[in-house]
């Protein structure tokens, strides 16, 4: 056996209980890291959008880079999870989007809308292996019959960062766009502007790079704490298939429906969040100014971190499946509200479907996994390659916006939610083993 075989193996040895709490602890954050990030690209697209005069399908392929990379990295990073153990696998990811953030710097340099999306692929690249990572390490922390709950109760830390982070975002990088109008300048004072503005954001994320190093170390420390993805520890290291053989898992049907609902549960919960912003400015609505009505991203995020701790306590109590097709069903009544109101009306009932999304990434997950087994990393890749919807949908949903209005192009996602009541009430009985 080789050293690198011996160490991953100790890595994966089966924690006790004192470890199991202290991991949790640590997998928590890895849900808060990520799901910041991720929710600071709504603060992101309205920003970019005014400084490259984007349509909403163009400022949209901001969300298009960024979750592309769950298609192409999901797979292999369930691989690198299997080779080199799950806190090993999380350094590398938490370091590779401190690479992305850091990209940044040359993008703001060359004032280029590319140079921003490579960027933005890269950061999703790290993200992408640390929720690999998160997924299933916290279904194996604990008991299976309780694996609903404890998932949910993770993704409240996750949407704790989906909310912080829109609001820090919309103060940092949204306030000049209250002062300024890019439209009205030219010549010398445009390229000033843009290049001013652009190293705002090259800042802002070049300080969450730091962070995420320092992050990385502290991950690493705890490699030889982490469980295997079986009771045996050996397989998780010793067996080497191929990447391709998680396709296999598609021929269940419950699996292949619930990665399908991934799929649309991320481009709608993506496509909504991305058009918050400049919903709630039109003057039909709440009619704010550009950093006002990023603040108010906080409410949708924060609405499911409070949703997914009451989410927690409700799947104990009731169906998984019955409680996923109840939420999804309500988000389609709020869309219908915010499509044809007006006013706090319609400005309030978009930002409440934050609560109802809540429990519906956590409970597709678990339902479409429910007895993989030591399958469970490859399962988790594979779900979280369908995490391409957001790459997907939303500039779907924008281009509906460039034809029609932003309200009615709120029908793009409210097709996706009517396809997760579906798979709701089919997986609304527990799967046979």
């Amino acid at each position: 056996m080789t050293d690198s075989t011996v160490a991953a193996t100790q890595e994966q040895s089966p924690p006790g209980i004192a470890n199991v709490q202290r991991l949790s602890l640590f997998v928590f954050a890895l849900f808060f890291i990520f799901g910041g990030l991720t929710s600071l690209n709504d603060i992101l697209i309205p920003k970019l959008k005014s400084l490259f005069s984007l349509s909403y399908a163009q400022a949209m392929l901001v969300q298009s880079a960024f979750f592309l990379a769950y298609a192409i990295i999901s797979i292999p990073a369930a691989q690198l999870i299997n080779r080199i153990g799950y806190m090993r696998a999380a350094s590398v990811g938490l370091l590779t989007m401190a690479v992305g953030c850091l990209l940044f710097i040359p993008a703001a340099l060359a004032g280029l809308f590319g140079a921003f999306l490579i960027a933005l692929f890269v950061l999703a690249i790290g993200v992408t292996v640390v929720q690999v990572v998160a997924n299933p390490l916290i279904s194996l922390l604990g008991a299976p019959n309780t694996a609903h709950s404890r998932v949910t109760f993770a993704q409240a830390f996750n949407s704790l960062g989906t909310t912080i982070a829109p609001y820090l975002g919309a103060m940092l990088i949204l306030g000049s766009l209250s002062h300024v109008d890019p439209a009205t300048l030219s010549g010398s004072a445009l390229a000033s502007y843009l290049a001013e503005e652009a190293k705002v954001i090259s800042n802002t994320y070049a300080g969450i790079a730091v962070a995420l190093i320092v992050v990385a170390v502290l991950v690493w420390q705890q490699r030889k704490h982490m469980p295997g993805t079986s009771a045996n520890a050996n397989d998780a290291v010793t067996e080497r298939t191929s990447p391709l053989s998680a396709l296999s898992l598609l021929k269940q049907p419950r699996f292949a429906f619930g990665a399908a609902c991934i799929f649309c549960y991320v481009g709608a919960e993506v496509s909504i969040g991305s058009l918050l912003t400049n919903f709630l400015e039109q003057p039909t609505t709440f009619g704010f100014d550009a950093q006002l009505a990023g603040k108010h991203v906080a409410f949708y995020w924060g609405g499911a971190m409070v949703g997914r701790f009451i989410g927690a306590a409700l799947l104990r109590a009731f169906a998984p499946g019955k409680v996923l097709a109840c939420a999804a069903l309500i988000a389609i009544v709020l869309i219908g509200s915010a499509a044809n109101n007006h006013g706090a009306v319609a400005g309030w009932s978009i930002l409440a479907i934050g609560l109802f999304n809540s429990v519906m990434f956590p409970t597709i997950f678990s339902l479409a996994c429910e007895g993989l087994g030591k399958r469970a990393a490859q399962g988790s890749g594979l779900i979280c390659c369908a995490i391409v919807g957001g790459a997907i949908v939303p500039p779907l949903t924008g281009f509906a916006a460039d034809l029609s209005t932003l309200s009615l192009s709120l029908a793009v996602p409210a097709v996706c939610y009517a396809i997760i009541a579906s798979y709701g009430w089919y997986a609304r009985r527990p799967a046979v083993a």
